[in-house]
């Protein structure tokens, strides 16, 4: 290749990176075009089988060194810490009786566990150790059954996603709620930080029409159906910055930005995902997912970017 030949070479893949995502205006709102996730949700590159003992996963967090995965499963109070490489179950730490455990995350060499009424537990480790439990209590809606917890590293905050509803009334039947709780302040938001709603999804995939099983998407949340959603787990992509949503009911993994405008909506497969708990990346952006056993053993999924 000619010196001048590399040189338009190099101009055209600078003009491509350059664009922008062609903006889209439909009744009044504008929204970005959709671009393919790095990711192919339904075809994973490894898969760990979970012993019986993990049947029901739920949670999943990682440490900043990526090498360990933290979680828990929903009827007893223990932390178990897992191999990143293969899955492994290498520690557990019993922290608390029996109970609803969802969520599960490292923050700052911290690790927290969250039942479905909001609970908190701050687990403090030292060596192999289980050194203290900290017990954290919110006043959420007795119906917003908490599931995800994730850790936003730009805020220094625990994110919590309900799935269920986030208050009385007809206004809270359609839309699910994500809350901020400061690891500064240790105080959490009294309103949501970002609100997934019926609407929101619909207007996604009225302006999008690239979106891999979009007909089925469009009849899953059909404005006049029940919403079929509800967020499992969440996690915060540490490249792009975007917030990943598992929702185990319906099936569908949801990408948002910083300002809450959905940049992805994925249809994930049953008989992969047969029932999506937990998500976490480590700093390479390896993303894992977690999947309750409903036919057999609970499974971890390892995507890699593409």
């Amino acid at each position: 290749m000619t010196k001048f030949s590399m040189l338009i070479c190099l101009l055209l893949g600078l003009s491509i990176i350059g664009c922008e995502p062609k903006a889209v205006e439909e009744s009044g709102e504008t929204q970005k075009a959709t671009l393919p996730t790095p990711y192919s949700f339904n075809k994973p590159d490894e898969v760990f089988e979970l012993p019986l003992k993990l049947k029901e996963i739920s949670g999943l967090g990682i440490d900043a060194s990526g090498q360990n995965l933290y979680t828990v499963q929903d009827e007893e109070g223990i932390l178990y810490v897992l191999q990143a490489k293969d899955g492994k179950i290498i520690q557990e730490y019993p922290f608390n009786k029996e109970g609803d455990y969802e969520g599960v995350e490292s923050a700052n060499g911290r690790i927290f566990a969250v039942k479905s009424n909001g609970t908190l537990f701050e687990l403090l480790i030292a060596g192999e150790k289980l050194q203290e439990v900290i017990k954290h209590k919110f006043s959420f809606y007795k119906k917003s059954d908490i599931e995800g917890l994730g850790f936003d590293p730009e805020t220094n905050c625990l994110l919590f996603s309900a799935k269920g509803k986030e208050g009385k009334g007809k206004e809270f039947k359609s839309q699910k709620g994500i809350y901020s709780f400061s690891l500064d302040s240790m105080k959490i938001d009294k309103h949501p930080s970002f609100t997934i709603s019926h609407e929101l999804i619909n207007a996604f995939l009225k302006t999008n029409d690239s979106i891999k099983k979009r007909e089925t998407l469009k009849k899953q949340f059909k404005s006049d159906k029940e919403f079929i959603f509800g967020p499992s787990g969440i996690a915060i992509h540490p490249i792009t910055n975007e917030i990943y949503i598992t929702s185990s009911i319906g099936k569908v993994l949801l990408v948002l930005d910083r300002e809450g405008a959905i940049k992805h909506l994925i249809k994930l497969k049953k008989k992969i995902h047969e029932q999506p708990e937990g998500i976490c990346f480590d700093q390479k952006g390896n993303l894992y997912i977690s999947n309750e056993g409903k036919t057999g053993n609970g499974k971890i999924y390892k995507f890699f970017p593409k």
